[in-house]
């Protein structure tokens, strides 16, 4: 069964956990006792209904203040396809939680409280979702039984939000918009009688529609090795495979291959998984393959495909979500980790901010702080393989660990 990452943005009170909670009644995956503990909670709060909110606020400080301050992870399925829903929170010091959660992403569902409208926080949003490339958006435009299901004010909250669409890179095709009110149910799962003026989907049949498999983007092959297999038995005494995960393209039994850095060449010999044994791996697959020829490969090197090389580079421009209470400043060392290569590297210069408005960038900074986003060169002590992250997520990202605390303190998109 497929399965659809989803993350969930929106201002405070926009309602992103009350419409997972919503979803998750109507589609029957409460169990008994998690809706009896919300009925009883939900009567002891004075409320006439139910309180889905508490389906997904699960630290206490979340239950007093009825915000989202972690990222909770929420499970679900249909008939069809199997859900996985980050419920990011929406402050805007909680940016850092919110990256964490759109990026690994196919879809996000952006929340826009009908009666306020487009926020400095849905910019925000909107924003980190442009620049994460999380590749479909729906734009859920809540509450709108507090204004009378108005179909003037939806096609007005519509237009404002079309005026960051272009500014972005998304297509229109990838931006959906649909009318909601996640306390009563409308357009959630079930179509509403209250707006006879929308004919488009419900919230999780358009969910439903969603191909899952494309999280895993088409472009070039890019295997980075995870480990090294060499059975201690003495019939696979020779066998030497190379375990990993595939991103990007393809790769078949033949392919002539280059492995980075070191720029050996090879061809795929075999391709398992398991103990089962294919002609071709497809892109989003774990496997262990071998070569044709005994070469030295380890832990961090990538296998690619010899037409489709990456780049490879001691030096490297990216924008960076900060994510450390200690800013980041020019001549610090951190490790960069990239798939499974961990380089110790340099910041060389950080060029400013950047405004999650699409106003531009601030050159007069030379520092990130706490939850800001910014571009920065990184020099690196050795080769590193790499891909524009708009042009392969896996091989274009990466993360800085502070290396003298282990401490993952941003996260990068390499231009």
């Amino acid at each position: 069964m497929d399965v659809l990452k989803i993350a969930t943005a929106g201002s405070v009170d926009d309602g992103k956990s009350t419409l997972i909670g919503r979803i998750l009644y109507d589609t029957k995956s409460l169990t008994t006792d998690k809706l009896e503990a919300i009925e009883t909670k939900s009567k002891a709060n004075g409320f006439d209904y139910l309180d889905f909110s508490l389906a997904t606020d699960g630290l206490v400080a979340e239950r007093e203040q009825g915000i989202t301050i972690d990222v909770a992870h929420i499970y679900f399925s249909t008939k069809t396809k199997s859900y996985i829903i980050a419920d990011t929170p929406g402050h805007i010091e909680y940016t850092r939680n919110m990256v964490t959660g759109a990026s690994t992403s196919q879809a996000s569902i952006i929340l826009v409280d009908a009666r306020k409208g487009v926020v400095e926080q849905t910019y925000r949003h909107f924003f980190i979702n442009n620049l994460l490339r999380v590749k479909d958006v729906i734009v859920a435009i809540n509450k709108m039984d507090l204004v009378d299901f108005s179909e003037e004010i939806y096609e007005s909250v519509k237009s404002d939000f079309q005026a960051l669409i272009d500014k972005s890179e998304y297509k229109e095709q990838n931006i959906t918009f649909i009318p909601v009110s996640a306390l009563q149910g409308d357009n959630v799962v079930d179509s509403s009688k209250n707006t006879p003026w929308y004919e488009g989907q419900t919230l999780l049949e358009h969910l439903e529609k969603l191909d899952a498999q494309d999280v895993f983007e088409k472009s070039q092959a890019r295997f980075p090795v995870q480990t090294v297999i060499r059975p201690k038995k003495d019939e696979f005494h020779d066998f030497r495979g190379y375990a990993g995960k595939l991103y990007g393209g393809d790769i078949s039994i033949g392919d002539e291959v280059t492995i980075l850095p070191s720029l050996t060449t090879s061809k795929v010999k075999e391709i398992y998984f398991f103990d089962q044994k294919f002609e071709t791996a497809g892109r989003g697959s774990s496997f262990t393959l071998t070569l044709d020829d005994d070469v030295n490969i380890s832990r961090g090197d990538m296998i690619v495909k010899s037409s489709e090389k990456p780049i490879v580079a001691k030096q490297l421009t990216a924008t960076i979500c900060w994510m450390d209470s200690k800013n980041l400043n020019p001549g610090t060392n951190y490790f960069v980790q990239s798939g499974s290569s961990r380089i110790l590297a340099k910041v060389k210069s950080v060029e400013g901010t950047v405004a999650t408005d699409f106003s531009g960038e601030d050159t007069a900074k030379n520092s990130l702080q706490l939850n800001e986003i910014g571009k920065v060169q990184i020099q690196l002590s050795k080769p590193l393989a790499f891909d524009a992250y708009k042009n392969n997520r896996a091989s274009g990202s990466f993360i800085l660990i502070d290396s003298q605390t282990n401490t993952t303190s941003g996260v990068g998109f390499i231009e």
